[in-house]
């Protein structure tokens, strides 16, 4: 009896979870590839980050938001690649994801929307010169800005999640943005102005 509630039980979680990944694929998508920059990475960054939130979905709290959850770890796992040389090695959604309590391994499977023309009109209508700028700032910065702009977290948030002060995020928001205004503006960030904010980076 014990082990046919476990086996429901792990249906149920396994179901739970790729409704979950149906309704926050795109924005996750979107989420990594702003941050990366380039298609390859982000859906790299997108699937691991997925791969290790259902490896710890028993430990996801229902009474919270998915998605304050989810980009919580889409967002730790890009500050440990940036703090990680040389690049991660990509986990393949082939890859078998061991089953609780004994249960046989199984195989996650992602909806496949690269056929959807809502999806194309997505990434095809994304604004390039925005990417282009925050391809130009630090990624640091990029990443404070995209967790405040974007995802619209709390400086204590992006502070726990950049293990960084609120002080430090502050300063990242606010000159991420001044370099962005800059930059959307057809002006140059001179290579003097990014050296200031190297500093504050490390």
């Amino acid at each position: 009896m014990a082990n046919t509630m476990t086996v429901e039980r792990s249906f149920d979680a396994r179901h739970e979870f790729e409704t979950l990944i149906s309704r926050t694929q795109k924005q996750a998508y979107n989420m990594a590839y702003r941050m990366t920059g380039n298609r390859d990475d982000a859906e790299d960054l997108t699937q691991e980050a997925y791969l290790r939130a259902f490896r710890s979905f028993d430990k996801y709290d229902r009474s919270l938001p998915f998605e304050n959850w989810f980009f919580r770890i889409l967002s730790n796992l890009f500050v440990d690649k940036l703090r990680r040389k040389p690049k991660l090695a990509p986990i393949s959604l082939d890859q078998p994801l061991p089953g609780n309590d004994g249960d046989d391994d199984f195989t996650l499977e992602l909806p496949d929307e690269e056929g959807d023309p809502q999806y194309q009109m997505l990434r095809d209508t994304m604004d390039e010169r925005l990417q282009k700028a925050l391809e130009i700032i630090p990624p640091d910065f990029r990443t404070a800005v995209l967790l405040c702009d974007v995802e619209g977290m709390s400086y204590e948030d992006i502070a726990e999640v950049m293990d960084t002060s609120i002080g430090t995020v502050r300063s990242r928001i606010h000159r991420g943005r001044l370099m962005l205004r800059k930059l959307l503006e057809g002006k140059q960030v001179s290579r003097r102005n990014r050296a200031k904010l190297d500093p504050i980076i490390a």
